[in-house]
């Protein structure tokens, strides 16, 4: 059963920027980055990526955030530039909505906006 673990996360000054990792060996069909803010119960989609590399982004992140791959690594990873107090979450990753299949959800890795 494919499982992913995130990475990278910490605490990072307004406008400063982040590198996460999602590494598991279903890593190569459609991914998806997700956050869970502090107060809400429900994580919400933020980035996506196919398997032939096509990007999607919530409007509330495009320009700033940047999904990538490397099939080598098996690795997804999320930059995030320019953040924002508002960014303040645990990320995690998971298969993308479109695939109609989740892995189970891992730990996920905290991201601090704060200055």
């Amino acid at each position: 059963q494919a499982q992913f673990v995130e990475s990278g996360g910490g605490l990072v000054r307004p406008e400063g920027s982040l590198r996460l990792s999602c590494a598991g060996s279903g890593t190569s069909r459609s991914m998806a980055w997700y956050r869970q803010a502090p107060g809400k119960q429900q994580r919400e989609l933020i980035a996506t990526i196919t398997s032939d590399g096509k990007t999607n982004y919530r409007p509330f992140v495009e320009g700033r955030f940047i999904i990538s791959r490397d099939r080598t690594k098996n690795t997804v990873y999320l930059q995030m530039n320019s953040l924002k107090a508002e960014d303040t979450a645990v990320y995690y990753c998971n298969a993308a909505p479109t695939t109609g299949w989740s892995a189970p959800w891992g730990q996920g890795t905290q991201v601090t906006v704060s200055s």
